[in-house]
């Protein structure tokens, strides 16, 4: 089993940075703004559907840029089958990770104490 979940994180690890780079390069939608990061992305065991987590900052419209990113998914699944060689290439299901955010306001709340 542990053999299995090591090629999990790999080909996890491996859509990240193809879909990093196809996100900042090769992404021409109008409706996604800001600067996207792709944070993390968990496969599942049967190949057939990735969630991608992505960060999005200084957007002009978050929504529009999920949905930008959503009508793109055809788009960017075909780019990832021509430059990794998978069985299967997987659906991608794109969520917000707004755990960036989140930390930034810890950070806030704690120097604000610290300040007081």
């Amino acid at each position: 089993m542990a053999k299995n979940e090591a090629r999990l994180n790999r080909i996890n690890e491996e859509l990240r940075k193809e879909l990093s780079n196809i996100l900042a390069y090769e992404l021409k939608n109008p409706n996604i703004t800001g600067m996207l990061s792709v944070t993390k992305v968990k496969i599942t065991p049967d190949f057939k559907y990735a969630k991608v987590y992505v960060s999005i900052l200084n957007s002009k419209n978050v929504d529009k840029t999920m949905e930008g990113l959503k009508e793109s998914a055809g788009f960017i699944r075909s780019k990832i089958a021509k430059d990794i060689n998978l069985r299967i290439t997987p659906e991608l299901v794109f969520e917000i990770d707004d755990s960036l955010e989140y930390g930034a306001r810890i950070d806030k709340i704690l120097n604000d104490l610290k300040n007081k």
